[in-house]
């Protein structure tokens, strides 16, 4: 950023230990002369600046009360992580130059098509910091609800790849694959990656963290290994074992994507153009040049109709020709939740008994991850349909898979024990009846009340799937938490939600003989 600011006195560097989540402030009394002289008010974004030519641009709070003194400025902590400096260091204080990218964003509130350069200009603002939650907010709502078309979806994915760093395995063939989302424990990718590398494909995975769901792949693996590898440590783990299972974000692939991402989450928003966006510029920054994506179709999944899903591949398929990346989309059952956990902890658990082939592993996160890979392979390699299927199935059953998996881990740091959440709440069947309907969303939303995905144990373990007959006294499912108040929070939810696992009436055909 290449910022000028006239000097006036300095102001003393001050750490608040205030936590505002990703959003940098600094707070002044309103009796700074440093306030008064430059016009600054409450929500102002300034540019602070230090000897050592260090800038941040943050949102600026105000202060009537002696908490601090006048001539000292106040940081909270992600502000003071990212300006790193010493307390009591100088900083200088002045207005950051206009942000001529929110033009653009205006214009596409209205309604107007934005170009390549446009869109560029504002990710570059948004790397560079310029932009607050508010800003970023506004940008995301403009694109939302179908705003975007296939070619304004191809220039943001071109300027998110372009905002950070690109990897170039060298290699003709490095594969990937992503799930849309909106079905609560379908943690495919890990058992996939294993199967994949055993089979000597190159699949340098990364992924990101949960944006509206109980948990991401990352948050997931995170709690059996290290994924915050730096590039370097990605390149060492590829080339000792072939694949990696890291957080994308950790690598600066794509980081514009990270920062829109943590107020999508906030606002509980993922458009169909910001995910395609969001899914291929991390494929193509990864290095891949073949992309499987899975799209789970289901009444309460995030694509609830095959017309839906019909046209968010269309957009898939029509960007990433654009961007010359191969894809291939896959349809699967998004009618219910997938394995038995809900959360990052749980979804460790689920994913450890497929890969030990364990007798009580959920059957359907197996055959789903296995039709996953399946497809894949066929996707690079010389296989008649369904063979694919066979060899992953294979791969699995071998222990080669778990051997890969453990293989991975020790490279990225060494393998860690999920944890276990110390308070439970278990959902018990009143009547006898068959499941006949489990509503994604608001299970997902009952795992996120008790505390997923920042809370690694919490979430919930389903003890039921549909078509399946249950009697009076059965458990349904267990919520799992770690703390007493955020036990409640899913508890009450669970009681004003009946409808979450809803059973029929239990048949018996009557056959005549």
């Amino acid at each position: 950023m290449n910022f000028v600011p006239e000097r006036m006195a300095p102001l003393r560097a001050r750490r608040m230990g205030i936590d505002t989540h990703h959003e940098p402030t600094l707070y002044l009394r309103a009796e700074s002369p440093v306030c008064r002289s430059e016009g600054f008010e409450s929500l102002s974004r300034i540019l602070a600046s230090s000897h050592a030519d260090k800038c941040i641009i943050a949102s600026l709070n105000i202060i009537t009360s002696d908490l601090i003194s006048d001539d000292e400025v106040g940081f909270s902590e992600v502000a003071w992580r990212r300006f790193k400096v010493e307390p009591g260091a100088p900083v200088w204080l002045s207005h950051p130059r206009p942000i001529n990218s929110l033009s653009h964003v205006r214009a596409k509130v209205y309604g107007h098509r934005l170009s390549d350069a446009q869109f560029s200009d504002i990710i570059t603002d948004i790397v560079d910091g310029q932009y607050a939650e508010v800003h970023l907010a506004a940008f995301i709502t403009a694109c939302g609800d179908d705003k975007l078309d296939d070619e304004e979806i191809t220039s943001l994915t071109r300027a998110m790849v372009d905002s950070g760093s690109r990897i170039d395995w060298k290699l003709p063939v490095v594969l990937d694959k992503h799930c849309v989302g909106g079905l609560p424990g379908n943690r495919t990718t890990p058992i996939v990656i294993s199967i994949l590398t055993a089979c000597g494909i190159t699949i340098p995975k990364t992924s990101s963290r949960a944006i509206t769901s109980p948990a991401g792949t990352a948050d997931t693996m995170e709690t059996l290994t290290n994924v915050s590898l730096s590039l370097d440590q990605m390149r060492d783990v590829v080339r000792r074992v072939g694949g990696c299972l890291a957080w994308g974000g950790s690598v600066r692939l794509s980081p514009a994507d990270d920062l829109l991402i943590q107020v999508e989450r906030a606002l509980d928003i993922d458009s169909e153009g910001q995910l395609i966006a969001s899914v291929l510029s991390k494929k193509i920054a990864a290095g891949a040049t073949h992309v499987l994506i899975d799209i789970p179709v289901g009444p309460t999944a995030k694509v609830r109709s095959q017309e839906a899903a019909d046209k968010l591949a269309a957009s898939f398929e029509a960007v990433a020709a654009n961007l010359d990346l191969k894809i291939r989309v896959l349809f699967t059952d998004g009618s219910q939740p997938v394995g038995h956990g809900i959360g990052p902890a749980l979804e460790a658990r689920d994913i450890l008994a497929v890969l030990q082939n364990l007798a009580d592993s959920p059957s359907d996160l197996r055959d789903r991850a296995v039709l996953i890979a399946g497809a894949m392979l066929e996707m690079v390699k010389d296989l008649a349909p369904d063979e694919g299927i066979d060899l992953a199935m294979k791969t699995l059953i071998s222990g080669a898979a778990w051997n890969k998996f453990m293989a991975i881990c020790a490279a990225q740091g060494g393998m860690k024990t999920p944890p276990l959440a110390p308070y439970r709440y278990a959902l018990i069947a009143k009547a006898s009846g068959i499941v006949t309907n489990i509503d994604n969303r608001q299970l997902s939303k009952v795992a996120k009340l008790a505390g997923a995905p920042a809370d690694p144990a919490a979430g919930v373990d389903m003890h039921v799937h549909l078509g399946q007959p249950v009697t009076a006294g059965t458990p349904l499912l267990t919520i799992h938490a770690e703390s007493v108040g955020e036990l409640n929070y899913a508890v009450d939810y669970l009681g004003e939600h009946t409808d979450i696992i809803c059973l029929g009436a239990e048949r018996r055909d009557k056959e005549k003989h």
